[in-house]
C-alpha cells in the first residue's frame, strides 16, 4: 500500500506542475493567450485603420490628378471650399 501511495503522490506531483506550468504559460505574460487575443483584436483594428487611409488616398489621388488636368475644377474647388468668387457676382452664405 504505501509503495502505491508513494507512486501517486509522484506522480501527482509532475501533473500538478504541469497543470501550473500550463496556467502561468496561457493565461500571464506577454505570450499568453489572453494577449494573443488582444493582439489578434489590434490587427483587426489597425487592418481597418490601414483600408479607410488607402480609400482616402485613392480619393484624394483621383481628386489631385482633377485638379491638375481640369480648370473647371480648380473653379469649383476654390468657390465650394474657399468661397471665392468672381469679380461681378456677390456670394450669399446660409447657415442652417
Amino acid at each position: 500500500m504505501k509503495k502505491f501511495w508513494s507512486r501517486s503522490l509522484t506522480g501527482l506531483k509532475y501533473v500538478v506542475v504541469l497543470a501550473v506550468g500550463v496556467v502561468i504559460i496561457g493565461f500571464w505574460g506577454e505570450n499568453s493567450i489572453r494577449m494573443h487575443f488582444n493582439h489578434q483584436a489590434e490587427i483587426k483594428r489597425l487592418q481597418g485603420e490601414i483600408d479607410d487611409y488607402l480609400e482616402q488616398h485613392a480619393r484624394d489621388t483621383m481628386q489631385m490628378r482633377l485638379l491638375q488636368t481640369d480648370p473647371k475644377a480648380v473653379e469649383r474647388v476654390a468657390r465650394e471650399q474657399y468661397f471665392m468668387k468672381r469679380p461681378d457676382e456677390d456670394i450669399f452664405i446660409l447657415d442652417e
